[in-house]
């Protein structure tokens, strides 16, 4: 019999050992047998019927559990064995918590001991209410933007979309006995940040080494980040490459748009929050990296980030509530998308690296851009981001002319015409009132 993950030796008691008795009950269980040395033979223990009563005692005074305490003897000599039952509750000794993981104890702290109480507590830490915010003081921009998305992507229907805030919360399962949990609050609060110190995302554009040349942070609810970092990200910190197909003009990004985005979400959603510190998107002229805090599955690794494999989001129900936004999937395929925008774009797949608790994902720029072999995908592209800057500017003053759009975004008048004749047509806008006193109107 040797010592592994259930077993451990010691040839005298000490009250430390009330630590591994920690470790086994907050892990698989186990036992250790006192009187025993390293090669797993007998060598007696002293005061055994003394240690049968006050082992006993002290596991249930320090722990609260109960452990077996039985004695034998090999050869005239006693040697106790403990026997550790797996607790289904987090076990503490004296404030510490202690797990056995191989064949050794380790003393949990900072995130790790974190997952371990949400594991053991069956509550996922987006899951956990509060009791500082409530329904009223949420944010009625992020309840927008949220109807606009669900209704754009077809998860939600137009009727159940006209439910109350407090109803719509309900049935997204984010309250908990009538308090609003984390992930509501992060997802349609103004300032969560009041809650969850670091919960906002910065950006950075580098040149050579530590030469920050300029930065943006955003803040606001996860929903009002998710709206508006792609749209930053494309229009101030990229450059295009622009090329022609006959009269079309086309403008390839080193980046494909759509493998950023999902890792940007991928990002809101499994960030571990609970370390205080923002995603960071650090972009250079050869290379883009998105970082967060993260806590992988224990059975995880990177290799398994790259294979097909089940969702498992960190924060589940700030993921539902993106997957009823159609920002995301459910079906653990983020990162095979992401793999497939960056070879759709002709640049290499990304590369994932997980150091202690962050996760990165690094894009490399597309090296000597061409002309698109689909220009109707690099056009529906533009075509987005124009849609998105004319809506902008038609917030700011309806009465807009088409010409002054044009001229406010630099673009020609024949995009901003045809750009605006689809969003008439899709139900986005709509035009009131005369050609010399109308306006515009935004739908919903």
């Amino acid at each position: 019999m040797a010592e592994n993950q259930n077993i451990e030796w010691k040839e005298s008691w000490r009250d430390e050992y009330l630590k591994w008795i920690c470790g086994f009950a907050n892990a698989q269980g186990g036992k250790i047998y006192i009187g025993m040395n390293d090669a797993g033979h007998v060598v007696g223990v002293s005061g055994s019927k003394k240690l049968l009563e006050d082992i006993p005692n002290k596991v249930q005074n320090t722990m609260g559990i109960i452990v077996d305490v039985n004695l034998f003897s090999a050869a005239g000599k006693d040697y106790i064995e403990i026997i550790t039952k797996p607790s289904s509750y987090p076990v503490s000794y004296k404030g510490e918590y202690h797990y056995r993981t191989g064949s050794t104890k380790q003393q949990l702290r900072g995130a790790a001991l974190t997952e371990f109480l949400v594991s053991k507590t069956g509550f996922k830490w987006d899951a956990v209410p509060v009791n500082d915010v409530k329904v009223e003081d949420l944010d009625k921009e992020s309840f927008d933007i949220f109807r606009r998305e669900a209704l754009r992507s077809g998860r939600i229907s137009k009727e159940d979309l006209s439910m109350t805030n407090e109803e719509l919360l309900d049935n997204l399962g984010l309250l908990v006995d009538g308090k609003l949990k984390r992930a509501a609050v992060m997802l349609f609060y103004r300032k969560p940040e009041k809650l969850i110190t670091g919960c906002y995302v910065k950006i950075g554009k580098f040149g050579e080494g530590a030469d920050l040349q300029y930065q943006d942070e955003l803040h606001g609810s996860l929903l009002i980040i998710a709206d508006r970092v792609i749209e930053l990200i494309y229009l101030k910190y990229l450059k295009a490459s622009i090329s022609y197909d006959k009269e079309i003009r086309i403008e390839t990004y080193p980046f494909p748009r759509d493998g950023v985005r999902e890792a940007v979400y991928n990002s809101l959603i499994h960030c571990n929050w609970a370390d205080s510190i923002p995603i960071q998107i650090r972009i250079e002229e050869e290379a883009m990296y998105i970082s967060n805090c993260c806590i992988l599955p224990s059975d995880w690794t990177t290799e398994t980030l790259l294979e097909r494999h089940k969702s498992r989001p960190y924060n589940p129900d700030i993921a539902n509530t993106f997957f009823r936004a159609g920002y995301v999937e459910t079906w653990g395929r983020g990162i095979q998308k992401i793999c497939e925008a960056c070879r759709n774009h002709g640049i290499l797949e990304p590369e994932y690296e997980v150091l202690g608790g962050d996760i990165t994902v690094k894009f490399t720029a597309l090296q000597n851009p061409k002309t698109s072999n689909n220009p109707k995908h690099q056009t529906e592209v533009l075509a987005e981001v124009l849609e998105k800057r004319i809506l902008a500017e038609i917030r700011k003053d309806n009465q807009i002319r088409q010409k002054d759009i044009a001229q406010v975004l630099e673009t020609s008048i024949a995009s901003v015409q045809r750009v605006m004749n689809s969003m008439i047509n899709d139900g986005i806008i709509e035009r009131k009132g005369g050609k010399r006193f109308g306006y515009w109107e935004i739908k919903e």
